[in-house]
């Protein structure tokens, strides 16, 4: 255990129980700390987000840590407070000690810098031991964690995250390769030449024109009132801009406009000044943001990381001499919720084929690939409706135990019951002003709930519309229904990542880019057959780490590459 202070850096051995272990030692500073002491294999510290830079920046790599700050996100979680309570080392100790609880620092919104002035840590009462309270707030986790239903799911869970940090700082460190002259070649190609002053490119002002001439009026294109306005003067009523309510519509303005809306989010989110705020010595490094959802998702703090166009892809290019290894999880949610529900025919299809629709549509739907995969789908994502509800009532016969534990899940969700991920990260209860069909959701209080493991028949719901519920009850079921199976699948991609991160540490490979079910390694050419083994030598780790032993494979599709547009989509 580490905690900084005036004088330096306070160490605290412990034992396995969290509890200390021998005399606390003084270091000068937490590189010395680290460096001085290699047989530590996990350091205990209130924020990896706060202190592992300033190690890496070191040359110091650290194998294991346990977050503190992350530790205190999924028990507040567990509680159905996720979001909703600060879960700073100083929020914790308040909390322990009845005092008043000191809100988290402001997250920077999604397209900003970082900033010289940012607000550090809550710090801790006036006259706080640092390590005093450190050991208190571990010590009160430990205690937590053992109290919850499946306590090892949890702790696992909690050192899963814990790495995932460590991952998401190295990550950033090492950066992504990014060619800038080549991305510049893409804007001028796709945009045209820039104007001074700020104007649009060229292309997009020749777009706005056309869209304009086809109106009779002049409109701009990037405010959607202007197009809502412009088409109701056509006798066309829209509900929004987005672009499939746009395709619906027979209007000479709409295919510069799709043209034009494509052009002007490349030309917002990864234009030239993205370029020249997010991008240095050949470089892209964003600021990922791990279980920044309530599903477990990374997020990032700016620059659009996780969502790069294939377009943009072009200036993701090796370093001479080196390689990209892209790999990408095959179907992983049905294959996770095969896994959670220990449904056996299921886990037979997911065990033995790499395309599971493909194997399921040969079982089920007479060959048809397409109706397996909107079958299961719908199971997954509560696509209750026309082709999918005749579909999820043959996926039922063939699979009831699956399809009994979303059905469960999605029932809890409208019943305003919590409901768990298979490690137990929780989904939220519902609060005022935030929907509840969004990843980011807060749902009604209410118990706690875990669809049973292998729910048979007799629990399996109708569709959401079954239970007599109202529309919000509804998009809560919608949402819970996929929250057992997409957080599943973050808590095993978690676990991915640091059996990978464990599988490169003697390689020159550096893990430089993770997204959701992707992953991308830079390694040397020499190098790549054996990346290639690793990612999927952790894939497989990491389903029996998660779930156990079960026939369910998780199949990665590599591909070794120089240029990131030219991989496997």
């Amino acid at each position: 255990m580490a905690e900084a202070d005036d004088g330096g850096v306070r160490l605290c051995p412990l034992d396995d129980a969290g509890r200390p272990s021998g005399p606390v030692h003084q270091a000068r500073d937490l590189v010395s700390a680290v460096r001085e002491r290699p047989e530590v294999t996990r350091w205990v510290w209130r924020s990896t987000a706060e202190v592992y830079g300033r190690l890496l920046a070191a040359g110091v790599r650290v194998e294991r840590c346990y977050d503190v700050e992350v530790a205190e996100t999924l028990l507040l979680g567990y509680a159905g407070q996720w979001g909703r309570q600060p879960r700073s080392l100083a929020a914790a100790w308040a909390r322990l000690r009845g005092l008043p609880v000191p809100d988290d620092p402001p997250v920077r919104t999604a397209d900003t810098q970082p900033s010289l002035f940012e607000a550090g840590p809550p710090p801790l009462p006036p006259g706080t031991d640092p390590l005093e309270a450190l050991l208190a707030v571990y010590t009160d986790q430990v205690e937590r964690t053992a109290a919850v239903e499946r306590p090892e799911r949890m702790r696992l869970l909690i050192t899963a995250e814990s790495a995932g940090m460590l991952v998401a700082a190295e990550m950033r460190r090492a950066g992504v390769p990014w060619r800038a002259d080549v991305h510049r070649q893409v804007l001028a190609e796709l945009l045209g030449e820039r104007y001074a002053g700020g104007q649009e490119p060229r292309r997009l002002t020749e777009l706005a024109d056309e869209v304009s001439r086809a109106f009779g009026s002049r409109v701009r294109p990037d405010l959607p009132a202007d197009i809502v306005r412009a088409f109701a003067r056509a006798d066309i009523r829209i509900g929004s801009t987005r672009a499939w309510e746009l395709r619906e519509i027979d209007h000479p303005a709409v295919e510069p406009l799709l043209r034009y809306k494509k052009l002007y989010r490349l030309y917002t989110a990864h234009g030239w000044s993205w370029l020249q705020s997010w991008v240095r010595d050949g470089r892209f490094r964003p600021e990922y943001l791990p279980g920044g959802t309530v599903s477990g998702r990374w997020t990032t703090n700016g620059g659009g990381a996780l969502q790069i166009p294939k377009v943009v892809r072009r200036a993701v290019i090796a370093d001479p001499g080196w390689r990209l290894v892209v790999a990408d999880a095959e179907q992983m949610e049905p294959r996770v919720l095969a896994a959670i529900s220990r449904d056996r025919g299921l886990m037979e299809v997911a065990g033995s084929a790499r395309d599971l629709y493909a194997a399921l549509s040969d079982r089920a739907f007479a060959g048809d690939r397409a109706q397996a995969k909107l079958a299961l789908l719908g199971a997954i994502y509560g696509q209750t409706s026309g082709d999918a509800l005749k579909h999820l009532a043959d996926l039922r016969r063939r699979f009831p135990a699956a399809v009994a534990y979303v059905d469960e899940a999605a029932r809890a969700g409208e019943e305003g019951r919590l409901v768990r991920t298979w490690l137990g990260r929780t989904c939220p209860a519902a609060s005022e002003g935030l929907d509840a069909g969004s990843d980011e959701a807060g749902l009604p209080q209410a118990e706690e709930v875990a669809p049973a493991e292998g729910a048979g028949p007799a629990g399996a719901a109708g569709s959401a519309g079954a239970y007599g519920v109202g529309a919000r009850a509804r998009a809560r079921g919608r949402f819970t229904r996929n929250f057992v199976v997409q957080g599943s699948a973050a808590d095993w991609a978690l676990l991915m990542l640091a059996a990978l991160r464990r599988e490169l540490a003697t390689l020159q490979a550096e893990l430089v880019f993770f997204q959701h079910d992707e992953v991308i390694v830079h390694c040397p050419l020499e190098e790549a057959a054996q990346v290639t083994e690793a990612i999927q030598a952790a894939a497989d780790l990491a389903g029996t780490i998660a779930f156990g032993t079960t026939p369910v494979r998780f199949p990665l599709t590599p591909s070794v590459v120089t240029c990131y547009a030219d991989a496997k989509d």
